[in-house]
C-alpha cells in the first residue's frame, strides 16, 4: 500500500479541536485518549498545531507549524517538548509504528 504520508492525528490550539483520522477509528480506547491528551496538552503548552504523521516507510513523525503572526507560540518549547514526548511515550511511539506497518503496509511483525 504505497500512501506517502499519512496523518494519524492533530491538534490545533487554533480552533481548539483534537482529529484522529477515520482510518484509526479502530485503535483501542485507551490509545486514543492517549493520542488525544498527547496532542491537546502539547497545543496548550506550545500553540501552534501538531500532527502526528505517518511517513511512506512507517516511521511516526511529529509535525509542527504555527501562524506567522502567531508571537506566542513557543518555538524553543516545541522542540523540548517532541523531544520530552519521544522519550516518555517511546512505548506508544513504537507500538503505533508497529501497527502501521503491519496493518497498513502489510510488513511482516519480527519481535526483536
Amino acid at each position: 500500500m504505497d500512501q506517502g504520508e499519512v496523518v494519524l492525528c492533530g491538534s490545533s490550539a487554533y480552533t481548539r479541536k483534537f482529529y484522529l483520522n477515520e482510518d484509526f477509528e479502530n485503535l483501542p480506547e485507551q490509545i486514543k485518549d492517549d493520542l488525544k491528551i498527547l496532542c491537546v496538552l502539547y497545543t496548550e503548552d506550545v500553540g501552534g498545531t501538531l500532527q502526528l504523521v505517518f511517513d511512506e516507510d512507517g516511521n511516526l513523525n511529529f509535525r509542527t507549524e504555527c501562524k506567522a503572526d502567531d508571537y506566542t507560540y513557543d518555538e524553543i518549547g516545541s522542540v523540548l517538548k517532541i523531544k520530552q514526548l519521544q522519550q516518555t511515550r517511546q512505548e506508544l511511539l513504537e507500538a503505533l509504528e508497529i501497527f502501521y506497518k503491519v496493518f497498513f503496509l502489510g510488513e511482516q511483525y519480527e519481535e526483536g
